[in-house]
């Protein structure tokens, strides 16, 4: 301890005495390690943070799946109850699934009615979870079963803002849905499972009579004690295979699987966070090499003061310790400035998140504990990293012979300038996979900000209406109520079209089903799928799609469930690929719809569901084939539409008072939602860029630096032997050039190989997209230039006299 406090005392000094090596060093670990920090701090959020559940690693997530597409569906409610009599490696098993409930106004509340995002649940959800009112109690199983009293659990954030933190809320009757529910209580401070919910029903009311082919249930589970996943793997397996014998027509083909919780809430994303840990772990190299390289700088200058030392009986490694010493410090300097600039960092990249794309509850971006520890250890890895290879150059040098030179000569060694220029090579490479995944990813963003969907969305105002309680319980009440909302907005000054459908396009949600086709035989399970949708009449002239054949829905078509439809031209194309689908018939198989429906109608490709998917095959049907409580309203405006906000809300609160009006936002808005990840990786990637960019330019200027102070002598001689201005301007700018090239071509090698892993999240750009290589080239070569014209002019001013008289 008292060797280890002497060398901190020395350091400090020695660090004190170079305050201008100290500060460039200390900045360059500062940006590498904040920005590790900040991507850190996400990651461990989303990652690595335990859930805010009790004993979570136990907790299971079960789904259905297809055997020839095994991506992940969810589970029916009579699959549901087969399941809960028939597990035994299973201790509890909850459902749940999303409902959207609006709260009548009342009291001090009285005026709008507001829709909230809540989820029905069934009784056993929240004791397997863990997790108790703070208020009141939870669900009964009584309450959980076909015809019981309906009650609901509230959230406390929608406690405090609609009730004003009423404590005798409990056991009151509010009004949802148009039905009389009784509060059992309140849930804690900030749960709002699974995602921002902020009410819970039973599920068994609503959902005891569905149909086996109605999969709408994410389910979760917890093991047992002693039962391994494998066990309980296997006992869904012969679940499964039960429940395809019992109801071959909607099981065949189907399996029952399990993945872990941590999967289940992070089902996407997992690249996006990869992505980012690579870009700044890049950065935190860069930032390495170049503390590396002004460590070797400055240990040629000591190599004098370090053969003293040993001269004077210093053990080796005592030297090597003190060495290593310094670059801690540095590191541990760079580490707390470094985790100032994350605690901005973090709210930055939270910024760029939240504003499109809100975090599920349990997501806090903070500089906690695991954090600050995960800092620390980077500091002092990276502290090592960057000091050994200084640490050992300068024990390598002759003893005597760096006692004669006095530091004259002793950074001319070869080995040494190579090592200096490899840190360069390799500080180049790494911009440049940094500098090209920046480039592809805002060139994808690019493109995106550029789709227009397949519509013109600039004059377009959306909108979401909940239609709620017994007054809209048959489809055909929703359908009229949906007409009549269409009528009122079409004749308000300023609309010239309106629209109604189940979906709102580039929302990210939509209906599939599988397709049949009149007079085709398919095998069971092979059927293609596609989206469907219910809209009204003039939902595609509100749109601004053309028809490309047929004609639209009349009036009296879309108003009831008259057996027509209107394909767009993928669908055409899929299934009628050499003729024309005007008057061919076909239905959807697993729907509650399976009569045969004649295409009237033939309108261009949109994007039904996200900007970023390529447009599939679509099948609009009348509105009232999928009548939903949760509708989407879409106005064509002949001024801005954001305008027009205040007097849509105005038209549905006089069409009936009781219906919420949510969601309310322009088209653009609504398709830039849409691109948030692109948006954020260019973002991310482009910063993280500009930063390695700096690092490198430093570096190569102090690699240049250093040279040509260290041969200032040999200019002046060949300037004094007959060397030209540009002879000495080619060798500067030669070297910075020859290394800049090595550097490009060994990062063009690495980016081919690491962009490939970029493929899926790139939209409409190749990863090797020639255009972003030859650009950022080009960019590093003028970077390269601009880093070498400071030293190339030192280099210029040399005094050939001056040099002669010292020789």
């Amino acid at each position: 301890m008292e060797s280890l406090l002497q060398d901190l005392r020395l350091s400090c000094r020695l660090l004190a005495k170079d305050p201008g090596f100290t500060a460039v060093a200390v900045l360059c670990m500062a940006l590498g390690i904040g920005a590790n920090t900040t991507v850190y701090s996400i990651v461990e959020a989303v990652l690595l943070r335990p859930f805010p559940f009790a004993d979570p690693d136990r907790i299971v997530g079960l789904h259905r799946s297809r055997t020839e597409e095994p991506s992940a569906d969810s589970f029916s409610y009579p699959d549901l109850v087969d399941l809960r009599r028939q597990a035994t490696t299973l201790s509890q098993v909850a459902a749940y699934t999303g409902r959207s409930l609006t709260f009548a106004a009342s009291g001090r509340d009285a005026g709008e009615p507001e829709r909230v995002a809540g989820q029905t649940v069934s009784a056993e959800l929240f004791p397997l979870l863990g997790v108790r009112p703070a208020l009141g109690r939870g669900f009964l199983p009584e309450e959980d079963r076909p015809g019981a009293t309906p009650v609901i659990l509230l959230g406390d954030a929608l406690w405090r803002r609609r009730f004003h933190r009423d404590p005798g809320i409990v056991g009151k009757a509010v009004l949802v849905n148009d039905t009389p529910h009784t509060v059992v209580g309140v849930m804690p401070p900030r749960f709002a499972f699974p995602s921002n919910d902020e009410a819970w029903v039973p599920l068994a009311p609503l959902y005891h009579d569905a149909t086996r082919n109605r999969r709408e249930l994410d389910v979760l589970a917890r093991l047992r004690p002693g039962v391994s996943a494998d066990q309980a793997r296997g006992e869904l397996a012969a679940f499964a295979q039960r429940q395809a014998a019992l109801y071959p027509e909607v099981n065949t083909g189907w399996e029952a699987t399990m993945r872990p919780l941590r999967e289940e809430m992070v089902s996407t994303g997992r690249p996006f966070f990869f992505t980012l840990v690579g870009a700044v772990l890049f950065v935190l190299l860069i930032a390495c090499a170049n503390v590396a390289n002004l460590q070797l700088a400055r240990a040629t200058d000591r190599q004098r003061e370090v053969a003293v030392r040993i001269a004077f009986g210093a053990g080796r490694g005592r030297v090597v310790r003190q060495l290593l010493t310094e670059s801690v410090l540095l590191a541990l300097a760079g580490a707390a400035l470094g985790t100032l600039l994350a605690s901005w960092g973090v709210r930055l990249v939270e910024a760029a998140i939240t504003g499109d794309h809100p975090l599920p509850y349990w997501v806090r971006f903070d500089l906690d504990l695991p954090v600050l520890l995960g800092t620390l250890l980077a500091a002092g890895g990276t502290g090592v990293l960057a000091g050994l290879a200084p640490a050992a150059l300068a024990m390598r040098r002759d003893l005597q012979q760096a006692l004669k030179e006095g530091g004259r000569a002793a950074g001319s060694g070869r080995g040494r300038q190579r090592l200096r220029g490899a840190l360069v090579v390799a500080e180049v490479a790494l911009v440049l996979v940094l500098l090209v995944g920046a480039a592809l990813f805002t060139r994808a963003f690019w493109k995106l900000r550029q789709e227009t969907g397949g519509f013109d969305a600039a004059p377009l105002l959306t909108l979401h209406v909940y239609l709620p309680g017994h007054d809209y319980a048959d489809d055909l009440a929703k359908s009229r109520r949906v007409e009549d909302l269409v009528r009122r907005l079409e004749a308000l000054p300023g609309v010239e079209q309106a629209g109604a459908s189940d979906q709102l396009p580039l929302s990210g949600r939509g209906s599939h089903a599988t397709v049949a086709i009149a007079g085709r035989e398919v095998a069971h399970n092979a059927e293609p799928s596609a989206f469907w949708s219910g809209v009204s009449a003039h939902f595609f002239r509100a749109l601004g799609t053309p028809l490309l054949a047929g004609r639209s829905f009349t009036a009296a078509e879309a108003a009831a469930r008259t057996p027509v439809a209107v394909v767009n031209a993928a669908f055409a194309r899929r299934f009628w690929p050499e003729e024309s689908p005007l008057g061919r018939r076909f239905r959807l198989a697993d729907t509650n719809h399976p009569e045969w429906l004649t295409v009237v109608g033939v309108v261009a490709d949109f994007k039904d569901e996200r900007i970023d998917a390529p447009v599939e095959p679509g099948a609009h049907l009348p509105y009232p084939y999928l009548a939903a409580a949760n509708t989407a309203l879409i106005v064509r405006a002949r001024v801005l539409p954001a305008a027009l906000a205040p007097l849509v809300r105005q038209v549905v609160h006089a069409a009936d008072p009781r219906l919420p009006v949510f969601k309310v936002a322009t088209m653009v808005q609504v398709r830039r939602a849409g691109s948030w990840a692109q948006r954020l990786y260019s973002q991310v990637f482009g910063a993280s860029g500009i930063v390695a960019l700096c690092l490198a330019a430093i570096g190569i200027y102090g690699v240049l630096s250093y040279n040509v102070s260290q041969r200032r002598r040999e200019i002046g001689v060949r300037m004094a032997l007959g060397a030209r201005r540009r002879h000495v301007l080619r060798l500067v700018v030669g070297q910075a050039l020859g290394l800049t090239a090595l550097g490009i071509a060994c990062g063009i090698a690495a980016a081919l190989g690491l962009n490939r892993a970029l493929a899926s999240l790139l939209y409409e750009v190749s990863p090797t997209d020639p255009a972003s290589f030859a650009g950022i080239t080009l960019f590093l070569v003028f970077v390269a230039l601009l880093a070498s014209a400071l030293p190339a002019r030192r280099a210029l001013d040399a005094d050939p006299l001056e040099a002669l008289r010292q020789e």
